[in-house]
Parts: C-alpha cells; sequence; structure tokens
C-alpha cells in the first residue's frame, strides 16, 4: 500500500473527523468533501476507519478514500476503476485506486459519478439477494 501521509496524521483517528483534522487546510477540505459526497450518495452507508482510512459500507466494501504526500487516494474497489477507465485516463490508476495530485483541481463530479456507479453495484447486490431467497 502507498504510504500515507502520516507526519500530520492522528494514527488512532476512530472516526473521518478525527482523521481529517491535522491534514493542511486543502487536503482536510477535499477529505471532508469526499466524506459528504459519500453521504449525500449513500447515506445508509456504515462510516469507519478501516487500514487507517476512511472507508464505506454498503452491503459490503463501498469506497475508501486517503490522503498522501502528493495526492488523494480513492479506492472505489476493481469494478469502480473497470468500469470508469476511459474518464481516469489523465489520472495514475491501478485495478481498485486512483490518485488525484494534490496540485491539480480536485475532480468531485467525476468522483461523483465513481461513487454513484459503486452505490449501484451494491445496491444490486441486495437486489440479487433478495431474489434468491
Amino acid at each position: 500500500m502507498v504510504e500515507l501521509l502520516n507526519m500530520q496524521q492522528d494514527e488512532t483517528a476512530k472516526t473521518v473527523a478525527q482523521y481529517c483534522k491535522n491534514f493542511p487546510p486543502e487536503v482536510k477540505r477535499r477529505l471532508l468533501s469526499l466524506q459528504a459526497l459519500v453521504k449525500e450518495l449513500a447515506p445508509e452507508a456504515t462510516e469507519k476507519i478501516s487500514y487507517r482510512m476512511p472507508a464505506y459500507f454498503l452491503n459490503g466494501r463501498l469506497v475508501y478514500f486517503a490522503a498522501h504526500k502528493n495526492h488523494i487516494g480513492l479506492y472505489p474497489m476493481a469494478s469502480g476503476i473497470a468500469k470508469m477507465a476511459p474518464k481516469l485516463k489523465q489520472y495514475q490508476h491501478a485495478m481498485g485506486s486512483v490518485q488525484f495530485p494534490h496540485d491539480q483541481t480536485f475532480p468531485l463530479q467525476l468522483i461523483r459519478e465513481i461513487i454513484e456507479l459503486r452505490v449501484k453495484e451494491n445496491r444490486q447486490k441486495i437486489q440479487k439477494k433478495n431474489k434468491t431467497k
């Protein structure tokens, strides 16, 4: 895993607010905007710290995010990256992650689309489970 921006992170954070509190203002703003976006799109999702990162669960893993030295990492699982790959060409990305550099505009509309996709996928899992009962 890419090393987290530990110089100011509270490693004992139990909430997203605690996780964010010591980051530089611009990084903190980006992190809190991600939190707000997930809460807007998946208000029923469970929020916690997992792997020392903010994590959200909605019928399984939904999305994680974290601050790194040079970027914000978004971890929408492999399906979130695969289905959005054409829109992610300008960003460093891998099978289950994408990096949004601190020195570039934060693409909230793109992130919204990724999270909407993941919410839809996880809600479809619930529907499939209910149909098989």
